[in-house]
């Protein structure tokens, strides 16, 4: 920076520690504006890339300091409290694990529908739905606040120790049990579309089912309808929060994740409620907080530990494999990997598994494997051989109605062969993945092939360019 006289003068604090924190970590600014944007929470739409970056710029060169939401951003960005960042009080919209040095710093977080009675978790679900019907996605997009640390960590504890029976009531009830068969059928369908297309055109559909549930909730039934209704009700809140999710809508899915496990309570299903806390810890290692993570994947073992299926087991073993290769812990990492596959052994023809977990079959342990492979292979060459061998097996297992599933596993291999020294296969691969994100209505593909894209944006190789104008391309929506 220059004054009006034409002097250098000195860059403000704040400049001067994003522009550290950015090269301390060997980062160009065109990957902290990567950083900022899946911080919060995942959006890549091109346009939304370019304005980030230009403010990267702008805040680096001290040309105005960072303003909502942008200080939680490089907060969340860089993994340091912001308060020590901008030296100033933090936003109080996130908070993470932080030690008791940084107790002072800590952030508070925006109020979860900590509910574990029946009733009140009925009511609440109607009028979290309610409005949601008749909130604009695109503002709803916006809202960057999630809850982490131990205002997560903590209430979650009582999923373990609390009961919360369904209430029973002598008096007639409006529905049957041929009604409720029903809505259990229509749970089905709305996860099966989820699992082939993402989220993105069917969630208010869900929503509204959700709603209708709630509702009649809020009547008496005997105790067998009641039961079965929570359980609905559970899965549906589940399959909200994923489509939120693909959405773009971390604030709302990671609410619906703690309505549906609140509702597992009075529904009696413990396992769907291990099955939960695995999906919550799923979307904090996407938002990079592997340590609340493994707090929630912990808990789930717990409650589970003499009532799990084999295929439960596994696929919570790999969520804490995750943890572990989040964190840079590879030996931990290839312990809880080992725990899974030993698991997966264990699943016998016979085995009683719900619908709801069926999605764990073996192509989903070799992608959520190589996946993890993948992230290892980023600080450590060596694991790319066993990405690619994992994501290999992926992909020649997958079910080509699992659209979503399959792109990541196409953009994870392209991946892979970019990291081994294979640019002609990255290539080949990278289209793959890239027509396959263009059929898919999923924020999480999307990021990924965001990310796969800068890898490859300033690479000289001739066969790169006509690859990252096909990126452009599907991004481009």
């Amino acid at each position: 920076m220059t004054d009006e006289t034409g002097r250098k003068t000195p860059l403000p604090a704040y400049a001067e520690r994003i522009r550290h924190e950015r090269r301390k970590r060997g980062w160009s600014q065109k990957q902290v504006a990567v950083h900022l944007l899946k911080a919060a929470g995942g959006k890549i739409a091109m346009a939304e890339f370019e304005s980030v970056l230009t403010r990267v710029k702008r805040h680096e060169a001290g040309k105005g300091q960072p303003r909502d939401p942008y200080p939680l951003l490089y907060s969340r960005a860089f993994e340091i409290p912001e308060a020590r960042l901008f030296e100033a009080p933090a936003s109080p919209v996130v908070t993470a694990d932080e030690s008791a040095d940084d107790a002072a710093n800590s952030v508070t977080s925006p109020s979860l529908p900590w509910l574990w009675e029946a009733g009140p978790t009925a009511d609440a679900i109607y009028d979290i739905t309610k409005s949601d019907l008749m909130l604009d996605r695109r503002q709803a997009v916006k809202a960057l606040a999630i809850t982490a640390g131990i205002p997560l960590v903590d209430p979650v504890q009582r999923w373990l120790a609390t009961t919360s029976p369904a209430p029973a009531s002598a008096g007639p009830s409006r529905i049957g049990m041929d009604e409720v068969a029903q809505l259990e059928d229509a749970t089905n369908v709305f996860r099966t579309w989820d699992d082939q297309h993402g989220g993105g055109l069917a969630r208010k559909a869900v929503i509204g089912q959700l709603n209708e549930v709630a509702d009649l909730l809020r009547d008496n039934h005997p105790h067998e309808i009641s039961v079965r209704l929570f359980n609905v009700m559970a899965q549906l809140s589940k399959i909200a929060a994923t489509m939120s999710w693909d959405c773009g809508m971390q604030t709302a899915a990671q609410k619906y994740y703690v309505m549906s496990l609140q509702a597992s309570k009075p529904a009696g299903d413990k396992p769907f409620g291990a099955s939960v806390l695995a999906s919550m810890a799923r979307q904090l290692l996407y938002l990079n907080q592997p340590q609340d993570a493994l707090e929630l994947i912990r808990l789930a073992l717990d409650g589970v530990r003499s009532t799990a299926t084999p295929r439960l087991r596994a696929m919570l073993h790999t969520r804490e494999a995750w943890s572990y290769a989040k964190m840079g812990r590879p030996e931990s990492f290839k312990r809880a990997t080992g725990a899974a596959e030993q698991a997966f052994t264990e699943i016998g023809s016979g085995d009683p598994d719900p619908d709801w977990i069926k999605y764990f079959n073996e192509a989903e342990l070799a992608g959520v494997t190589g996946g993890r492979y993948l992230e290892l292979s980023r600080q450590d060459r060596r694991f790319a051989g066993d990405a690619l061998g994992h994501i290999r097996r992926a992909i020649e297992l997958r079910q080509r109605s699992s659209m979503r599933s399959l792109a990541l596993d196409q953009v994870g291999l392209a991946y892979a062969h970019l990291i081994s020294g294979d640019v002609d296969e990255a290539v080949t691969v990278g289209s793959a993945a890239a027509d396959t994100a263009g059929q898919v209505q999923s924020d999480r593909v999307r990021v990924q092939l965001r990310e796969f894209y800068l890898e490859i944006e300033t690479r000289s190789d001739p066969v790169v360019a006509p690859l990252r104008q096909q990126i452009r391309e599907t991004l481009a929506p």
